[in-house]
């Protein structure tokens, strides 16, 4: 008899919660709205307690000025006081007549009373107003103070040094949660760069080992003089591919070592970098018939001068080798301006399209798509030079140039 099978086991829960555990009264917790709300009510309460009493002393003196006896009796005769009321009114006014003028002189002196009131009132006010802004804006400063450190470490990190931390006290808000958390992003980012750059060193020695015996094995087999000639050719063609090969790993492990900012910066002047790249390209140049010329002014930036080194010999090379079969040129120049350190490589050579161009920084791209079977390169110089532009702060552009060629403009932060 068939037993039938047990019923598949329920997943394992997680046992990782991201979540905070939340305390038996939630609604205590000393957030950002419960301070900001006791904050603001706390200050509009002491700003109405204010203007109450600055009101009710105003309308106390109002009233006590206005409920003055307009009038005094001198010597047998009515002598008005008040300043609202004319002269003097004598005695020998009828009842109806000084009843009147007294009358008037009441209202004149209410209306200057409820004036200066007002006067009074709209002073007080300006001068409560000043000081509540004066007053929030300190508060609102003092609230917001931990979002300021936090971006200033979030530029630092930018910087590529992730070992900066907030860090940030005080009480279990909603900005030191925001914190805490960007900490722990910075632990794990900080735990995935040091991965990589462990990685990059690894892949740099496991990668070149290998390729480096194969050259040395066929190195030896073409120096032997009795080897057959198709031995012969065929242990050039593998040598050629073997370096083709160094080359693709050399340009792979720079592109991901460049693809982070200098942490170490050095003075480097734009000007010898072009022309160290100029010289170690002069033999190929002039082979292929190509004159390179161009005035380079000195423009110093700072930097790493091995990766400054590698655009400009990245973009000369391709000047050279990207260039008309006759009277082809290459210019290369350099100069400071408006804050910049400027490298401009102009050549000739065929029509770019300008559909094309950004294609171009894209690894393994080259013109007209080509992709294998080049003797020209692997198709990772110009995506090198734009990361290492990038991780200085700079940016590299290519534009096409009038009758053929490019015109490859580099520019850096002094």
């Amino acid at each position: 008899m068939a037993t039938t099978p047990a019923p598949p086991t329920a997943p394992p829960k997680p046992t990782w919660d991201p979540g905070q555990p939340e305390g038996p009264f939630p609604w205590l917790r000393p957030t950002i709205r419960i301070r900001l709300t006791l904050l603001y009510g706390g200050m509009f309460l002491i700003a109405g307690i204010l203007l109450l009493s600055i009101i009710y002393l105003l309308a106390a003196q109002a009233l006590r000025q206005g409920n003055a006896l307009p009038f005094q009796i001198v010597g047998g005769q009515v002598k008005v006081t008040s300043s609202s009321c004319p002269g003097v009114v004598g005695l020998e006014l009828t009842p109806d007549q000084f009843n009147a003028a007294i009358g008037q002189c009441i209202l004149e002196q209410r209306r200057h009373a409820l004036d200066d009131l007002l006067s009074r009132s709209l002073m007080a006010l300006l001068g409560l107003s000043i000081i509540a802004f004066a007053f929030g804006y300190a508060m609102a400063g003092r609230v917001l103070s931990p979002l300021g450190k936090i971006t200033r470490t979030a530029r630092r990190v930018v910087g590529s040094d992730l070992t900066r931390r907030i860090e940030l006290d005080g009480p279990d808000d909603e900005l030191k949660e925001l914190a805490d958390t960007f900490d722990e992003m910075l632990d794990r980012l900080e735990r995935a760069f040091t991965a990589q750059q462990r990685f990059v060193a690894n892949a740099s020695h496991e990668l070149r080992t290998p390729l480096a015996i194969n050259r040395t094995l066929l190195e030896v087999h073409l120096s032997d003089p009795g080897a057959p000639v198709e031995l012969q050719q065929l242990g050039k063609t593998l040598l050629a591919t073997n370096e083709r090969s160094e080359q693709l790993v050399e340009g792979l492990l720079l592109l991901a070592r460049s693809e982070n900012q200098i942490v170490e910066r050095k003075p480097v002047d734009l000007a010898e970098v072009a022309s160290r790249a100029v010289d170690q390209v002069r033999g190929e140049a002039d082979a292929k018939g190509v004159e390179i010329r161009g005035e380079r002014a000195p423009a110093v930036v700072q930097g790493n001068g091995v990766l400054l080194e590698r655009i400009a010999l990245n973009l000369v090379q391709n000047a050279v080798r990207y260039n008309v079969p006759e009277d082809g040129w290459v210019e290369v120049t350099t100069v400071a301006d408006h804050g910049q350190a400027v490298l401009l490589v102009s050549n000739t050579g065929p029509v770019v399209p300008a559909y094309e161009v950004d294609n171009l920084f894209e690894p393994f791209r080259r013109l007209r798509t080509e992709r294998t079977g080049s003797d020209k390169g692997v198709g990772l110089g110009l995506s090198i030079a734009r990361s290492v532009a990038r991780a200085h702060g700079g940016r590299i552009q290519a534009m096409p140039r009038e009758g053929g060629g490019l015109v490859m403009r580099v520019t850096l932060p002094l």
